[in-house]
């Protein structure tokens, strides 16, 4: 008894759809992330206050300085501390409330 062999043909993939289909899902995509830089991505309307008062500028706080070598500056003048502390009382309300503070991380 003879039994008959088949010869398996190859697997063959058909390639052209294959580019045509990613052609129009590259053309997709390009087309979608462009209007999507357009649009904002959350819109919120934010109230307006009748009653707000302007804050005080930045300028308008004082600023005292500690460097690496322990060096006091107040708004760039070089002071001791002794002086720092009657010039940090003398300063107007305004300005000595909002009093800031700039040390180095090694002082």
């Amino acid at each position: 008894m003879k039994i008959a062999v088949r010869k398996r043909r190859a697997p063959s993939i058909i390639i052209v759809s294959l580019v045509d289909i990613l052609t129009i899902l590259l053309i997709f995509f390009v087309v979608s992330t462009t209007f999507k830089k357009d649009q904002p991505e959350v819109q919120i309307n934010l109230p307006e206050s009748k009653t707000a008062a302007n804050a005080a500028a930045e300028f308008e706080h004082a600023v005292v300085s500690v460097s690496v070598d322990d060096e006091i500056r107040l708004d760039g003048q070089v002071v001791s501390a002794e002086e720092l502390e009657l010039l940090v009382k003398n300063l107007p309300p305004s300005r000595k409330s909002a009093l800031a503070l700039q040390a180095d991380k090694k002082a």
